[in-house]
Order: C-alpha cells, then sequence, then structure tokens
C-alpha cells in the first residue's frame, strides 16, 4: 500500500458549552463534541485519535451506545443545533456516519440509547422544541420515530434509558425545568407515564439509571445544588396489595405496574438518600461504571457528580451503615473562570474527568501509591471559538494561536523519557484578553506581537520561567536558549492586575515573600488584595488549566498606537527588523498599512494604497518586498530602499499594483504568500481562483528606472470553493517545483505542485497530489495555512543526532522527505499535519 500523502499529527481542540458533550467508553476513549465535529480522544495515548465530521450544527450531546457485556462500543449517537441526531458505527476500527434520524424542530440538547431485542438500538432524545423522541434505529441503518412526548412549555434537559429489572421493557428517565423526574415505560411501542417524581425544586439538570442486583438505582441532580437517589425495585404479587402497616417507618413508596407479555408486574419507587454537599447548581451524574469480577457483572456503588462551583465529588455508601458520604472532592481553585458542566469516569474508576464553561477538559488520576489521593492529569487543550492566525516560532519548534475566545496560545511537543511518539500540547497561555484576538506575528523566537478586536497592538516576550519549562518539556537545554533571549534582564513571569487587559511583568524581587516587620508597617487596604497571582512553576510535564489561566501568562513590553479601528492582520519580515500592521477599513484613510521598528517600536511609516480593510501581508523571505491584498480586490507590492546614511532605518516604496483594467480576481482576496526564492508570490480569493504572480526580481535588469510589470505567472487554477488561505512550501519539490496548499471555506486543505517552467496556458502548470479527507478536513472555513520552517517533523530529528545510530543517514534522509503543515479553522481547532514529499 502506498503511504499516505497526508498524515493528522495532531489537533488541538475542546468540548462546547454545554452540559451533555463529553462520554467516556468502556474502550476508554473520550468522545466529546467540538464545534460541529465529534472528537475521539485517546487519554493514554494523549491524542485525538478521530474526528467525526457529519453534522452542520454545533454538537450539543455525546452518547456511546454501551453493551450489556461491556465490551468496546460499536455504536455512538451524537445530537446537535442541526436538529439532527446521528448514529456512528464502527466499521474496520473507523467510526462513520449510518443512521440520521431527523424530526426535532429546534437543536437537540440530550440523548441516551440503549439496545433492545435483535441488536437494534432504542435511542431518546430531548430537545429544546419541548419534546422528547423515542427512536428505533434498525441494521437495515433505517430510524423510525416511535414516539413524541410534548411538554408544552416546558424544557427537558436530561434523558436517560434502562432496561427495567427482570424484564425487557425500557424505563426512560427525563427531568427539565419543572423541577421532577418522569419516568415513562414502552408498551406497545408508545411510551405511557409511569409517574413523576417530586423533590426537587430547581430545574433537574441531569439523570442517570445504573442497574444493581435486580434493582435500578436513578441519581437525578439538580440547581438546588442536591442530588437525590432513587431506588426502583420489583415487588411481587402478594406484597403489593398488602395494607400498610403504620407501626413501621420507612420511606414513602410510589407503585406502577407494567405489562409484558399481558402479564402485569409491579415495580416500587422510593427514595434512597439526599446528597448534599455542592454550594453551586449541579450539572451532571454519572455512575462508575459496572466491571467484570468472578465472571459476573458488578455495579460499584460509586456516583459522580460535577457543579458550577468548581468541584466534583465521588459519592459512596459507608461500609457498615450504608449511609451515603462525600469519599473525595477535587476541584480547581482561583481564576475568573465558571465551573463544571458535566463529569464522566473511566471504566476501571481510576480517572475522573470534567469539562468546564471555557471547554477545557480536566482530568485527575487516582494516585496508586496513596490510598484515597488524586491528582490531575495531563489532557488535551484547545480554543473553545474560532482561531483566526497561528504562527511558527522561527526554529519550528512550537506554535503559537491566536482566537475569538481572547486567548493567545503555545502548543509544543512534550518530549518524554520512554514514549515511543511525542505528543503536542498546549504549555502556556501567553495573553488571556478582554477583547476577540484578530492576529498575531512573531518578532524572533521568544517575542510576539498581536492584535485584536482594539486599535491598539500589544507586544510580548517570553518570561524566564517558561523559557525554563519549555527547555524541560522540549528536551533541549536550558543555557542555550537563555543565551539567545538575553536572559539577564528577563522578568520571572507575569501576572493580569485584578480591574487591568495589560500583563505586568513580576520580578524575582516581587516573588520574595514579605518580612514580619513589613507586613505590619503596611496594613492598608491595597496589601489585603495581593497584586500579583503568578506563582513560577517547575514544570516536566505540560500544565493543567488552572495553571494555565494565571500562571503562564507573558510579560506585555509594548503598546503600539496609531490605527483607527480594530486590529486585522499582521507581519514581520525574517530579518526580524520590521512589523507591518493593517486595520478593519471602509475608507482609503484608514486602510494605509502602518510599518513599526522593532528596535524602537516607533511607527517608521504609512503605506497608503488600499481603499478597503488589508485582508493579509506576507514580507517577502530575503525582506526585500512586502506584499499586501486587500478587501478591494487588489494587491500592491513595497519595495525596501537602500538605507542611506541620514536615514539607516528601513523606508518601503510602493514599487507595483494591480490596475482596475487588469485585475482578474473578482472578490475579496483573503490570502497570499511567497515562493521560497522570492521571486513569486500567489493570491488566493472568494472568487475560487488561484494566481501566482511574478517574477518580481530580473537580475540582469539592474536598476531600471520603470518598475517591471508583474503579471500573472501560471494560469488561472479554480478550486471549486472560496480560497480563504494559501500558503507556499519553503522547501522545493524533488524536480524544483513549488509546493502549495490551499485552504478553502468549505474546511478542506489542497495540496498543488506548481512548475513554472510549464506553458501557462492549457492549466498544464498545476498539478494536484493530495488533499485532506473527510476526516481530516476541518468543518468550518480554514482561517490560516503555515508550513513549518524547516524539513522534518518537530522532535524526530532531534533524537536521531541523539541516538547516533550507525545507519543515522538514512534516517535524517527519511526525516527530510516530510514537511509540517499548520492550519487554524474556523472550527475552534488548530490541526498539524505530516506531509510526506516522496508521497507526492
Amino acid at each position: 500500500m502506498a503511504a499516505p500523502v497526508i498524515e493528522t499529527c495532531h489537533v488541538a481542540c475542546c468540548a462546547n458549552r454545554t452540559p451533555n458533550v463529553v462520554s467516556w467508553s468502556r474502550g476508554g476513549t473520550i468522545a466529546f463534541g467540538t464545534c460541529n465535529s465529534v472528537a475521539l480522544y485517546d487519554p493514554q495515548e494523549r491524542r485525538v485519535v478521530a474526528v467525526l465530521n457529519g453534522h452542520t450544527g454545533r454538537v450539543n450531546t455525546v452518547q456511546w451506545v454501551h453493551r450489556e457485556d461491556c465490551a468496546p462500543e460499536s455504536h455512538l449517537v451524537s445530537g446537535g443545533s442541526d436538529n439532527r441526531l446521528i448514529v456512528w458505527e464502527a466499521q474496520n476500527g473507523k467510526f462513520i456516519q449510518s443512521v440520521e434520524c431527523k424530526g426535532h424542530t429546534s437543536p437537540v440538547c440530550a440523548v441516551d440509547a440503549i439496545y433492545v431485542e435483535d441488536s437494534k438500538i432504542l435511542v431518546a432524545s430531548a430537545a429544546s422544541d419541548s419534546t422528547v423522541r423515542l427512536w428505533l434505529c434498525n441494521e437495515a441503518k433505517e430510524a423510525e420515530c416511535l414516539h413524541t412526548l410534548s411538554f408544552g412549555s416546558s424544557f427537558m434537559m436530561d434523558v436517560s434509558l434502562a432496561l427495567l429489572p427482570g424484564s425487557r421493557v425500557p424505563i426512560l428517565a427525563c427531568g427539565g425545568d419543572n423541577s421532577q423526574v418522569h419516568l415513562y415505560v414502552q408498551f406497545e411501542g408508545q411510551l405511557q407515564k409511569a409517574m413523576s417524581l417530586q423533590g426537587h425544586e430547581d430545574w433537574v439538570r441531569g439523570v442517570a439509571w445504573a442497574s444493581q442486583g435486580g434493582e435500578l438505582l436513578l441519581a437525578s441532580c439538580s440547581q438546588d445544588c442536591l442530588i437525590r437517589v432513587w431506588r426502583l425495585c420489583a415487588k411481587s404479587g402478594t406484597d403489593a396489595h398488602t395494607e400498610d402497616d403504620h407501626t413501621i417507618i420507612k420511606m414513602k413508596e410510589d407503585v406502577f405496574e407494567v405489562k409484558e407479555r399481558d402479564v402485569p408486574s409491579v415495580f416500587a419507587v422510593s427514595l434512597e438518600t439526599v446528597l448534599a454537599g455542592h454550594e453551586n447548581w449541579v450539572y451532571g451524574v454519572h455512575w462508575q461504571p459496572p466491571l467484570y469480577k468472578g465472571g459476573e457483572l458488578k455495579q460499584p456503588l460509586s456516583l459522580l457528580s460535577a457543579s458550577m462551583d468548581k468541584t466534583m465529588i465521588l459519592w459512596a455508601p459507608e461500609e457498615g451503615s450504608g449511609v451515603w458520604v462525600e469519599q473525595v472532592r477535587v476541584g480547581e481553585v482561583g481564576g475568573n473562570t465558571l465551573g463544571f458542566y458535566g463529569c464522566q469516569m473511566s471504566p476501571d474508576g481510576s480517572m475522573i474527568v470534567a469539562h468546564a464553561f471555557h471547554g477545557a477538559l480536566h482530568l485527575w488520576c487516582k494516585d496508586q501509591d496513596k490510598e484515597g489521593e488524586w491528582r490531575p492529569g495531563v489532557v488535551i487543550s484547545g480554543h473553545f471559538n474560532a482561531v483566526q492566525d497561528l504562527s511558527w516560532d522561527p526554529e519550528g519548534e512550537f506554535i503559537l494561536s491566536v482566537g475569538s475566545d481572547q486567548t493567545t496560545r503555545l502548543f509544543t511537543p512534550w518530549r518524554k523519557q520512554d514514549a515511543k511518539q511525542e505528543t503536542w500540547h498546549e504549555i502556556s497561555r501567553p495573553q488571556i484578553h478582554g477583547y476577540d484576538m484578530q492576529c498575531l506575528a512573531m518578532v524572533g523566537r521568544f517575542q510576539f506581537v498581536s492584535g485584536a478586536d482594539e486599535k491598539v497592538l500589544r507586544v510580548f516576550q517570553a518570561p524566564r520561567n517558561f523559557v525554563e519549562n519549555f527547555a524541560n518539556i522540549s528536551g533541549t537545554s536550558k543555557e542555550k536558549l537563555l543565551t539567545s533571549s538575553d536572559s539577564a534582564n528577563l522578568p520571572e513571569g507575569a501576572s493580569t492586575p485584578a480591574l487591568g487587559l495589560s500583563n505586568k511583568a513580576v520580578f524575582q524581587g516581587d516573588l520574595a515573600p514579605k518580612t514580619v516587620e513589613e507586613k505590619e508597617q503596611f496594613s492598608s487596604t491595597s496589601d489585603q488584595y495581593q497584586e500579583s497571582y503568578f506563582h513560577p512553576l517547575i514544570m516536566t510535564e505540560p500544565p493543567p488549566e488552572d495553571h494555565l489561566l494565571q500562571n503562564t501568562l507573558w510579560p506585555e513590553v509594548q503598546k503600539l498606537y496609531g490605527h483607527g479601528f480594530e486590529m486585522f492582520c499582521l507581519a514581520s519580515d525574517s530579518a526580524r527588523t520590521v512589523v507591518a500592521s493593517a486595520c478593519k477599513a471602509s475608507k482609503a484613510e484608514h486602510a494605509a498599512v502602518l510599518l513599526w521598528s522593532t528596535t524602537t517600536w516607533r511607527q517608521l511609516q504609512t503605506l497608503p494604497c488600499h481603499t478597503l480593510t488589508v485582508t493579509q501581508m506576507a514580507f517577502s523571505p530575503d525582506s526585500q518586498f512586502l506584499l499586501a491584498v486587500s478587501r478591494d480586490r487588489t494587491w500592491s507590492l513595497w519595495r525596501r530602499n537602500l538605507p542611506t546614511p541620514e536615514n539607516p532605518e528601513p523606508q518601503f516604496s510602493l514599487y507595483a499594483h494591480t490596475g482596475k483594467d487588469r485585475a482578474i480576481h473578482s472578490r475579496i482576496i483573503w490570502s497570499c504568500d511567497w515562493s521560497p526564492d522570492s521571486k513569486y508570490f500567489v493570491t488566493s480569493s472568494r472568487d475560487k481562483k488561484v494566481i501566482v504572480w511574478g517574477p518580481c526580481r530580473l537580475e540582469d535588469s539592474g536598476d531600471s528606472v520603470l518598475p517591471p510589470e508583474i503579471k500573472p505567472s501560471s494560469s488561472i487554477l479554480d478550486v471549486g470553493d472560496s480560497a480563504t488561505a494559501v500558503a507556499f512550501c519553503p522547501i522545493l519539490c524533488s524536480d524544483n517545483s513549488y509546493l502549495l496548499a490551499v485552504g478553502l471555506e468549505c474546511g478542506r486543505i489542497l495540496l498543488y505542485r506548481w512548475s513554472p517552467g510549464q506553458e501557462p496556458a492549457g492549466g498544464h502548470d498545476w498539478s494536484s497530489c493530495g488533499e485532506t479527507d473527510i476526516s481530516q478536513s476541518h468543518s468550518l472555513a480554514v482561517k490560516r495555512l503555515r508550513w513549518r520552517p524547516r524539513t522534518g517533523r518537530v522532535c524526530r530529528e532531534n533524537n536521531d543526532k541523539k541516538n547516533g545510530q550507525p545507519d543515522g543517514g538514512s534516517e535524517i534522509e527519511e526525516e527530510s522527505s516530510w514537511v509540517q503543515l499548520a492550519s487554524a479553522s474556523a472550527d475552534h481547532s488548530v490541526k498539524i499535519f505530516n506531509i510526506n514529499k516522496r508521497a507526492l
């Protein structure tokens, strides 16, 4: 079999902001909804193993269909804001879309499913159209809606299905905004109301069944901060109708009757316990999955709950008395975040995970050595809104990305001593802002400029604590990094003041604890509230979310004022001397590009040319040209003037631009990039066209007075969809043709080779050499594509040198046939692809 051209190296994403969106399978895989996709995450390997694309709206609920024998699942159900349910089925190790259930008229918010006779799947779903529907999916891949329950003007927040003890009759529990838990039993395909359980005093947020020794337990949690556990058991025919004995004190039982094949059986429901311990709304409950012990299935009596008070509690009955008590409480302290939306437990009960309001997953693992101790584990993280821009550092060791979730995040591979494959992780969150982030540009290795929906640009520099931790995690030498980044005056870290937006530097002296005399001297109000929330960390593994929120910020070293509207795009040159910036504009006066010096951070020049927003800019690799493309459907090319003694600062002058008469693009030009030899540049547009222009330097022409006419060097490539991102690979192909990546509005990424020598007329100069398949593609527009500035895959090329094998030559040669491409998308994800040039 031929090697694949494109393989997915890493997907950085996080869970959607909805309660029922995470589900842990008996096979150990965590499924969660991320934007319009379902991600399958392996917590042992710590990477996303698959992404399921099929929904056209946000995925709100995900549920594995558990098998009665606890074997790994082969079905998964998801519901979304596109009003649909999708049943996914495993085939040859991959999950594909099997059945689609259409019928709800509003977003689906909760789903549950069980197997009934002959491996048919019974699915219950609740939606914001105030209905709960029951579906039956058969093996012919058809779904029929068996019954629709309408709740008038009230909403059901969660549903749970189980089979009644000793029978095959399904029972459905729904909890909603009328503070009751409703039980329904299926009879001849229809759902019949069995009873309503009173007791909660606010919206019921979650319900969950567990089967235990011929009885069912139902846990329900509510916004009244309480959890109730109910017990359902079968009554034998005789004791169902005995008179109440008033001498015995016991819980009131509610009784209902079920007919199966005309044989009536009676069931009783009683309140088992009320669990109080949370201080805020309880959003989710989850029973520990059943285990096989000695050949029989055992349901451990252990219940996990997650709340908006930022804690998860593990409850279990005490050994002797059987009274339910809190066993373990875990959570996060500090930060300005909201609490947890839901919780799940691993199949063996050794790990628990919660997902928070900001999409982050929080994982805790049971400590093997200390009984009853839990410690935070390493887990995936990513943006929880559209990712707008990303950039590799100049050495190609890490990636910075910015997004509409108001954060800047830094991803790098984690080198573990014994692991066969390194995994990517977020190890720093340099900027947590109050405005949606829009663009960024790296200036050197440990400095970047970022722009948000504000008129100011902000410059950040890595603190010493980051450089040390980056060295630990990526396995590079600390001394080498610190010498390269002028370590003498680096601050330790950064923190944001209580009401501010700017990250202030924290220096060594600020971290020293105050002496007793100093404490007594200052007892003013300002001293009661500490100024800095930063605590230096020594990391040997990627940090959990609560550290990312307050201990990994980078100090802001400069603000750049000059633009009149919100920032839109940034670029920096390879010599690290100039940064170009542009803002949103509807008039020519605001559409000018500003140039800044990176040494003094003064404004150098204003470059007026365009009439509407400049959408992207790029400096040529030799730093001689600056290219800008705009919403006004034209591009402009600026050339660096030779430095003169009276003007040593770099100055640019207009070299060429699209005339109105020869404009080929008929829609907004979204993106542009330079070929690695600075000869050609490429533009991509909403009109589905990709065009290469040039050549920009004819060596023999000398300094002619008239700039040469720059015209299309390629035939017009029609990519079939709006081309929102384009990038030239910095490494040429073996036959000296250029490799380009084009990102589309639908989320696909295409690879093309372009040979400048071919006759452009017939379109033979372009050859398609690969594209992302449905599981690799993004589900929304590709916002930015960036190739790694060097060949090889991050972390792979260093360990070949370290191990020093005798046949290292072939390995290094093998590594040089790989290139890496990073993509940012509106679907909240950053993806890194390995591309094999030999397979092209």
